[in-house]
């Protein structure tokens, strides 16, 4: 199962839409796509959500801008539409009703939608294998909800622990890779240690290589993740149907790359001085943000 968070959005038509991956009409009833919701209350529009109108489902998401107009996020122009998704491994089996909603309840409680101060969310499941949650990230007390940093992180560990529970094929299978190391290739070779070296440095040096190779951020995996991540993401929105068969493909690759980076972690951490090199590689200066523009409703 793997997790992915779409771009915030100020209006929830635009996620929604995405959801459903197909043209929609405010007279749409979403029905059976309907697998979990937040708790309603007397205020919203009358009937359950399996009637709701797709009309109904944005004017309920818009509606805690307009309890808690003055609620901001940490900058005062953040888009308060959330939407994630997860994604089934293809030779999965087909989920039941129940256990979908079992999933949107988990993930929404780790990503700090579902506290003691719920916020509104939707989840649907209208493709094959792929659940869709929308949410407001305005609470019911008019506060921003408190999501985990990182939130990506968070939302994988949950993924395990879902993969776990219900016998899904995890996205980080256990067992050996093909070793290259014999294959016919062009590669940079490692310097050969001088006969003064110690064990230690020599393995100091290969613990600086190695973590830099798992770097998360600036490591060459981490470019080679980066891009194909970009590339699942342009072709599961292509109208056609091979982009996202395509996409799904690319994305079981992303998240093999991000296996092998924490393998390379797992297998130098008792090397010396890896730790040290770790955290100098993971760490980077924060960016300044750049000024948004102010929106108009």
């Amino acid at each position: 199962m793997i997790p992915y968070i779409h771009e915030a959005e100020f209006f929830p038509s635009v996620p929604l839409s995405a959801a459903l991956h197909r043209p929609v009409a405010e007279q749409d009833v979403l029905g059976d796509l309907v697998v979990a919701s937040a708790p309603l209350d007397a205020s919203v529009t009358a009937g359950g959500p399996k009637e709701w109108m797709f009309a109904d489902w944005e004017e309920y998401l818009l509606a805690p801008q307009s309890l808690h107009p003055y609620a901001a996020g940490p900058n005062a122009n953040d888009p308060e539409i959330f939407h994630m998704a997860v994604r089934l491994h293809p030779a999965d089996r087909k989920l039941s009703v129940p256990e979908w909603a079992e999933i949107a309840h988990r993930l929404t409680r780790v990503a700090g939608l579902a506290d003691e101060h719920t916020c509104r969310w939707v989840a649907l499941q209208a493709r094959p294998g792929r659940l869709d949650v929308i949410a407001n990230l305005i609470r019911d007390d008019g506060a921003r909800a408190r999501q985990p940093y990182p939130l990506v992180r968070a939302l994988v560990e949950e993924c395990r622990r879902i993969e776990t529970d219900l016998g899904l094929v995890p996205a980080q299978p256990q067992g050996g890779r093909p070793l290259t190391v014999h294959l016919q290739a062009q590669r940079p070779l490692l310097p050969r240690p001088v006969t003064e070296q110690s064990p230690p440095v020599v393995a100091a040096q290969l613990a600086t290589l190695m973590c830099q190779l798992a770097d998360e951020t600036n490591g060459p995996i981490a470019s080679v993740r980066g891009l194909v991540e970009q590339a699942a993401h342009r072709l599961e929105e292509l109208p056609h149907s091979y982009g996202p068969a395509a996409g799904r493909r690319l994305e079981w690759i992303a998240r093999r790359l991000y296996g092998i980076q924490q393998d390379l972690k797992a297998a130098t951490a008792d090397l010396p001085a890896a730790n040290e090199h770790a955290a100098h590689a993971s760490h980077v200066p924060a960016a300044p943000h750049p000024a948004s523009a102010r929106r108009s409703r």
